[in-house]
């Protein structure tokens, strides 16, 4: 368990900025969980799998970030809604395109709970 706390701290602390599920800074949580849906929405697509759950879950994540962007950057925004989405599409791409079995897993488990997280913020 702890190895996995280790391995996931990465991928939820990048740069310093807020994880899913701090909501000490609701700008960034929002735009990283928005980026994060979005990569789960179009690799569901491209990979034929259904992508509505991915998709409503993108847009509760776009209208909570639209309720607490107005004295923000956007582009900043932008930029973290970008990153997040191109960190959890390569979490998916290494998950369902990986030759190594055992990174492969670990990739899974990386992207899942990283929607899962973010899915608890609008769980309900």
């Amino acid at each position: 368990m702890a190895a996995l706390i280790l391995a996931l701290s990465p991928v939820f602390a990048e740069t310093g900025r807020a994880a899913p599920g701090d909501l000490s800074d609701p700008v960034t949580v929002f735009a990283t969980c928005a980026g994060r849906f979005s990569a789960e929405m179009e690799h569901r697509w491209l990979v034929g799998r259904d992508p509505d759950r991915a998709a409503r879950h993108r847009g509760a994540m776009i209208d909570l970030l639209d309720a607490v962007v107005p004295n923000v950057d956007g582009r900043a925004v932008l930029a973290r809604r970008i990153e997040a989405k191109h960190a959890q599409a390569t979490l998916l791409m290494r998950a369902d395109f990986n030759v190594n079995a055992e990174d492969a897993r670990q990739a899974r488990v990386l992207a899942d709970a990283a929607l899962s997280r973010c899915a608890a913020l609008i769980a309900g």
